[in-house]
């Protein structure tokens, strides 16, 4: 065979294959363009729904409605004795209108710092807020908060007056709080093993009455009646690490008399100690709870209801309570661990020589059967002795005996 031709068969031969290989390495550079610009899109599609995840995650924007309900019945026997007569009132009431209450709670967090707080409550025969706030997460141990409050006085009204979380179907008589307007800075922090809790509030302050007696200036409008602010605060101590203990302080001062009036220097001071105790003595759970605080209203001249003339009165008030729960929270059998028995003493101490003067003493015991963590029957009977110290001269019945002796039958829930 001539060389030359077989040199040019093979020179053909490998053109052809070069061609063929450029149309494929063509195609495959096509079809990688493609799906280039196919996967570009998808990456696009992704980051926006990844942006958007990351703007709005599942449980960082979220409304809730939950809330509470107290229902029940009552039945009461008052004993009035008074210059050796006595005189007897019965009552009872289907629903026990000083003790029912409705209260939806909607909350609304917004990311994952902002939270606000609204309970409209239907209560002693009328619709209520118990509080209307929003609350901003700042860091850890620390929420700032602004709007109408439960004031950090005590433990009881912010923690434990609850239907479902109260033992006894009524409140321990007299008990110091209040809600107002006004900003708030709550946490807490640890020390060692220990814990420590402050909450302190600045708000509009209450308001001294003419007859002496204190009411939230806040809730009578918007405006403060004078230009003082009140502080209060509370500060609590966890001594052990299971968190069983807790003991708390608090004060509250600020004036509380109408701006331009007689009474605008008029001062108000109060101060409280609370006792919370969970220990687990098996088989059973035993809850202490326990509260004391004083009142001091700065000296004030009153007008007389029956004439011109004026009076004046130390206006020292002091209440306070303990009480003791016991459940066999531990017992084998279903049906006896969700019965607890639940004591109550209390002191409630008005000035004498006022109007409302009074020194009363009260004991309440009850059987409660927990359907749920949440959702308890209660069955309490409560006695108060009360004697008037209220003054004769201003039309008062110094030295009348009271005895109130009540029973309870009430349900309550937390939805």
């Amino acid at each position: 065979m001539n060389p030359n031709t077989t040199f040019m068969s093979i020179q053909k031969k490998l053109a052809k294959s070069f061609l063929l290989l450029l149309t494929i390495l063509g195609s495959i550079v096509q079809l990688q363009a493609q799906q280039t610009t196919f996967d570009s899109s998808i990456y696009d599609r992704l980051n926006q729904l990844e942006a958007q995840s990351a703007y709005k995650k599942s449980g960082e924007d979220h409304f809730m409605v939950v809330g509470l309900t107290t229902f029940g019945f009552v039945a009461n026997k008052t004993t009035t004795t008074f210059n050796g007569s006595k005189t007897v009132a019965k009552t009872n009431s289907l629903g026990d209108a000083d003790h029912y209450e409705f209260s939806p709670m909607l909350l609304w967090r917004h990311g994952d710092r902002f939270l606000l707080e609204f309970e409209p409550s239907f209560s002693n025969g009328q619709l209520g807020v118990n509080w209307a706030d929003i609350s901003y997460f700042a860091a850890p141990g620390l929420i700032v908060r602004g709007g109408w409050l439960v004031l950090p006085f005590g433990a009881y009204n912010k923690r434990l007056a609850a239907g479902w979380i109260n033992k006894l179907a009524s409140d321990p008589e007299g008990v110091a709080g209040a809600s107002d307007f006004g900003v708030e800075a709550e946490g807490g922090f640890h020390a060692g093993n220990m814990k420590w809790s402050y909450d302190i509030a600045v708000s509009n302050g209450m308001q001294l009455l003419p007859d002496g007696t204190l009411q939230n200036a806040g809730g009578t409008g918007l405006v403060d009646n004078n230009t003082n602010k009140t502080v209060t605060g509370r500060l609590g101590w966890l001594p052990f690490g299971n968190s069983a203990l807790e003991l708390g302080v608090s004060m509250m001062t600020g004036k509380v008399g109408d701006a331009g009036s007689t009474y605008e220097n008029v001062k108000l001071n109060m101060y409280a100690i609370d006792l919370s105790l969970v220990e687990n003595l098996k088989p059973f759970q035993l809850n202490i709870k326990g509260q004391y605080s004083i009142s001091n209203v700065g000296h004030a001249d009153y007008a007389s209801p029956v004439d011109s003339s004026s009076y004046s009165f130390d206006n020292h008030t002091k209440t306070g309570y303990i009480m003791a729960a016991l459940r066999p929270i531990f017992s084998n059998n279903k049906v006896i661990k969700n019965f607890e028995i639940a004591g109550r003493y209390g002191n409630y101490t008005t000035p004498a020589n006022s109007l409302w003067g009074t020194k009363d003493n009260s004991l309440a015991v009850g059987l409660d059967y927990w359907i749920t963590w949440r959702t308890v029957v209660k069955f309490t009977y409560e006695a108060i002795k009360g004697t008037n110290t209220s003054s004769a001269t201003l039309g008062g019945t110094n030295g009348a005996v009271t005895q109130s002796n009540s029973m309870y039958l009430q349900f309550s829930i937390q939805l």
